[in-house]
């Protein structure tokens, strides 16, 4: 089953995490990792344990969060013992402080030496995870509105840290330039209007593609809507504007407020009646989630 859903509400509908991880650059991504870290080999532990010895060792987080990226953990350590036994919580599982991720048995040199990679993924993919989790259950429980992530990712990590998203209860915005027309200013500015933008892709876009447009103010909102427009971005509004809006709409379009929302108005920013929340933060600065690594025998 394919990972990748390009509909109205984003890219991933569930997460197959089996089918996320035999993505070619994601395979790559974590080649590169591997290379980075352990290059021709990790020569602390080959000095300590020339030869094979099964431990046992868990992750643990020290504070509350969302797990997100067990299995790639997992395929990370198995690179280095194929027989490791690994138990692991499933992602988007709430922790607590003290709480365990995984819990792994396998030869003491694959332990040691796939620790930091397999932490480096588990501690941001939680912490985007994490991230998203406070935002949404920031929205009043009367309110309709879902959180969105945007374009707003690591390189080569896009594919993992909207994965994490979901994770979090978060809902995808378009995986690229590729799946979904988003008109932004610089495209109105050059177009000349809202109207002409929407007019040229009316004519040129793919059938059946989703198409939405971003207005600064009321005004714009008004031309969009006149046009068809059934997306809209709310960029940079006000409460008060966002009330306006959705008055304005009356339920025509969908309409998604963004624009540098800090988590201080995400439930304000709800009650205005909007749809969607788009918050570029929840990947490009998340805190990675604080874990470790500890030897139990």
């Amino acid at each position: 089953m394919s990972i990748i859903n390009s509909v109205h509400s984003g890219c991933f509908a569930y997460i197959e995490w089996e089918d996320l991880l035999s993505k070619p650059h994601v395979q790559s991504l974590l080649d590169l990792a591997v290379d980075e870290d352990i290059g021709n080999g990790d020569v602390t532990t080959a000095a300590i344990f020339p030869e094979a010895r099964s431990a046992t060792a868990h992750v643990i987080s020290r504070v509350e969060g969302v797990v997100c990226g067990v299995p790639l953990a997992t395929k990370l350590l198995r690179r280095f013992d194929p027989t490791a036994e690994i138990n692991g919580s499933p992602c988007g599982t709430r922790l607590c402080a003290g709480d365990v991720v995984m819990q792994m048995r396998a030869d003491v040199r694959a332990l040691l030496t796939a620790e930091r990679c397999m932490l480096n993924f588990l501690m941001h993919l939680s912490g985007v995870a994490s991230a998203t989790r406070i935002l949404v259950d920031m929205i009043p429980k009367e309110c309709a509105a879902k959180i969105y992530d945007t374009r707003k990712t690591t390189p080569w990590w896009r594919l993992l840290e909207k994965a994490a998203v979901r994770a979090g209860g978060g809902e995808n915005h378009r995986m690229g330039l590729f799946d979904a027309v988003l008109i932004k200013d610089n495209h109105i500015a050059a177009a000349g209007s809202v109207c002409e933008a929407l007019h040229r892709v009316a004519l040129h876009a793919r059938p059946g593609i989703v198409v939405q447009v971003e207005v600064d103010t009321c005004a714009q909102l008004r031309e969009a809507l006149d046009a068809g427009a059934t997306l809209i971005l709310l960029d940079n509004f006000t409460d008060e504007q966002l009330r306006e809006a959705v008055s304005m709409t009356a339920g025509r379009a969908v309409l998604e407020a963004s624009g540098g929302l800090q988590a201080s108005r995400i439930a304000d920013v709800a009650r205005t009646g909007v749809d969607r929340i788009s918050v570029g933060a929840i990947t490009h600065s998340a805190k990675p989630l604080d874990l470790s690594m500890e030897f139990l025998s």
